[in-house]
C-alpha cells in the first residue's frame, strides 16, 4: 500500500495540478463538502461549490447548514495561512481554529460546573458519550490535548516520506479520541490531519463520505486492537483513491474536447 501511494504521489506531483486554474481552491471547497456530509451535511457538491463562490443559498435548505459550509471554509482558509508561518501546535491555536469552525453553529452550554460556548472555541466541561463510546473525562481534556500539542510538535519538523501522512493519520485519531469539544469533534480532526500535510507542501486528505462507515469501523478497530496502523492504512487508502481519480480526471482533460451534434 505504502509504495502504492509513493508511486501515484509521484505521479500526480508530475501533473503540477497547483498551476491549474483554481485548483486548490476546488480541492478545497470538495474536501469542505466530504467532511461537512460525514456530519450529516444537507448540501451536496454542487450547492457548497455555489455557495462558496457565488453565495447563493440552495432552496429548502437548512441555514445551519449553509453556516457550516461557510465557516469549515474559513477555517481550512486559516490552517493555511498558519502553516506557511509554520505555527506549532497549541491548546490556543487549536481553540482558535475551532471557534472558527463553529462560529455560526456553536451553542452555548450551561452546566452544574460551568458554562463553556462551542461557537468561542471553549473546551467542553460535560461527558461525552456517543455510539456506546465514553470519551475521556473533561477533566482530563486539558492535559490530554497538551500532551497530543508536545508529541506533535516534537515530531512535525523531521518527518518525511510516509511518516508525514502517518503524522497526520495519528493527530486525527488521537485527537477526535480526545473529543475535546462540545460539538466540531470530527471537522477539527480532519482540519488538523490537512493541516500537518499543508505544513509540509503535502498533497490534502480526503476523507470521501462514501466511506463513512468503514471510517468509523477503522477507529473503533484501531481503538479496540490498539493498533495505529489499522487508522495509518485507511487513511492512505484515501489519499490512493483520491490520487488515482486526480490522475484519471487530469488524463481525460488532456484527451481533448470533441463537438457532438
Amino acid at each position: 500500500m505504502w509504495a502504492e501511494l509513493n508511486r501515484l504521489k509521484k505521479e500526480y506531483q508530475k501533473l503540477d495540478l497547483q498551476n491549474v486554474l483554481d485548483y486548490e481552491k476546488f480541492c478545497m471547497i470538495s474536501i469542505v463538502w466530504h467532511s461537512t456530509k460525514i456530519e450529516g451535511c444537507s448540501l451536496s457538491e454542487t450547492d457548497t461549490k455555489v455557495l462558496l463562490e457565488n453565495d447563493i443559498t440552495a432552496a429548502g435548505k437548512r441555514l445551519k447548514d449553509h453556516l457550516m459550509i461557510k465557516d469549515h471554509f474559513a477555517a481550512f482558509q486559516y490552517i493555511i495561512e498558519q502553516a506557511k508561518n509554520k505555527r506549532k501546535l497549541s491548546i490556543d491555536f487549536i481553540r482558535e481554529i475551532s471557534a472558527i469552525l463553529m462560529k455560526n453553529t456553536g451553542e452555548f452550554t450551561n452546566t452544574v460546573l460551568g458554562s463553556f460556548d462551542s461557537s468561542k472555541g471553549d473546551l467542553r466541561l460535560v461527558q461525552v458519550y456517543v455510539d456506546k463510546k465514553y470519551f475521556p473525562d473533561f477533566k482530563k481534556v486539558s492535559r490530554l490535548l497538551q500532551s497530543l500539542c508536545n508529541s506533535v510538535n516534537n515530531k512535525i519538523d523531521n518527518v518525511k516520506g510516509s511518516n508525514i501522512i502517518k503524522l497526520a493519520s495519528d493527530i486525527h485519531y488521537n485527537f477526535v479520541n480526545i473529543h475535546p469539544f462540545g460539538d466540531g469533534n470530527g471537522r477539527m480532526a480532519r482540519l488538523l490531519m490537512n493541516y500537518i500535510q499543508l505544513y509540509h507542501n503535502e498533497t490534502l486528505i480526503k476523507i470521501f463520505t462514501e466511506d463513512r462507515v468503514a471510517y468509523i469501523d477503522k477507529l473503533n478497530e484501531t481503538e479496540e486492537k490498539e493498533n495505529l496502523e489499522i487508522f495509518r492504512e485507511f487513511i492512505a487508502s484515501q489519499q490512493i483513491k483520491f490520487l488515482r481519480a486526480e490522475i484519471e480526471k487530469y488524463k481525460k482533460l488532456n484527451k481533448g474536447f470533441m463537438l457532438m451534434f
